[in-house]
């Protein structure tokens, strides 16, 4: 029986579906190749689903009889598709199931740090509304209805937020890809721009971007800089694709008025992090896919790619499809 490797937030629906047709070894998402049971596990294993654990050449030296490796996520920066294609691996990931999902966290980090949903919510928790009567001006938040938002990142989440700030906010929406998109244009009266026409004009700049080596620390001081300083930033990317030291001077120094983030360079974000001593920032633990039915249906379609691959089938969710082309793995 053929071994597959699951680690990490596997959803137990999805190591069901596996344990029917496969020899099924189950870790916890902290192992690497340095922990002897899952060294001893990945040498013999065909197949490895989960989202963290870095799939490259040190891993695959180590994985002679490796065919894929299923991401339980859209995001694969984890993986080095060279690597895994000179290696003859498959690598897939989980795109389009949690779109919307995310898309809905997206908003609601733009509205809770809009209105100062987290500050008012301990507002009022400790007391202090009941101290001070009405809420004083200085603690007002600023509206989403009919603002500019600005989305660096085009892609099928980016897509699915211009589609809730049009028609359900009715806001103007610019936006910077690699390339434009008519559709996107013509459905949501959306702009193409440059990234500096972008982060002049509008009042919300959210980043969705891929983390590549073009995006790696895209912003920083100088993108910060051109922002109005009454816009709030959003990052819904990844964490490194943001200078993060200089994210906290921009709010410290009023370049920007608010950030609202849900990644960071370093996840969990420890205690004693700067980010975490600003009021003005709202934080969330890296949530965008996190609601039930959603992690289901990525564990699912993770678990698809890998008995596609395994029953030699070309996997729906192929990120390298050289291996494919080439046979892949006997």
């Amino acid at each position: 029986m053929k071994k597959v490797i699951t680690y990490g937030r596997v959803r137990e629906t999805a190591k069901e579906k596996l344990r029917e047709h496969y020899d099924l070894h189950v870790f916890s998402g902290q192992e690497d190749v340095s922990d002897a049971s899952f060294a001893e596990a990945l040498a013999e294993a065909e197949a490895l689903i989960g989202l963290r654990i870095p799939a490259d050449d040190r891993l695959l030296a180590r994985a002679a009889h490796l065919k894929v490796v299923s991401n339980v996520s859209v995001g694969y920066d984890n993986l080095d598709l060279e690597a895994l294609t000179r290696h003859g691996v498959a690598a897939t990931n989980t795109p389009d199931v949690l779109n919307d999902t995310t898309a809905d966290a997206i908003f609601g980090l733009i509205l809770a740090t809009a209105r100062r949903i987290p500050e008012l919510d301990r507002f009022v928790k400790d007391g202090e509304w009941e101290r001070e009567g009405d809420l004083p001006e200085e603690k007002f938040g600023t509206d989403v209805h009919h603002r500019k938002l600005g989305i660096i990142g085009m892609g099928r989440i980016g897509e699915v937020i211009a589609k809730r700030a049009h028609f359900g906010f009715d806001m103007e929406i610019l936006y910077h890809n690699r390339s434009p998109k008519p559709e996107v244009e013509e459905t949501y009266d959306a702009s193409y721009c440059s990234l500096e026409k972008l982060l002049a004009e509008a009042d919300i700049v959210c980043l969705m971007t891929p983390l590549t080596p073009e995006t790696k620390g895209l912003m920083g001081r100088g993108e910060f800089q051109q922002m109005k300083q009454s816009a709030i930033f959003i990052n819904g990317s990844r964490g490194a694709a943001v200078k993060e030291n200089e994210l906290v001077e921009a709010l410290k120094n009023g370049d920007i008025l608010a950030a609202g983030l849900d990644v960071y360079q370093q996840e969990p974000l420890p205690a004693d992090h700067p980010l975490l001593q600003l009021p003005h920032v709202v934080t969330t633990p890296h949530i965008g896919s996190s609601t039930g039915e959603t992690e289901d249906n990525m564990s699912l379609l993770a678990a698809e790619n890998v008995e596609a691959a395994l029953e030699g089938q070309r996997p729906p969710n192929l990120l390298n499809p050289d291996v494919w082309e080439s046979g892949g793995k006997e």
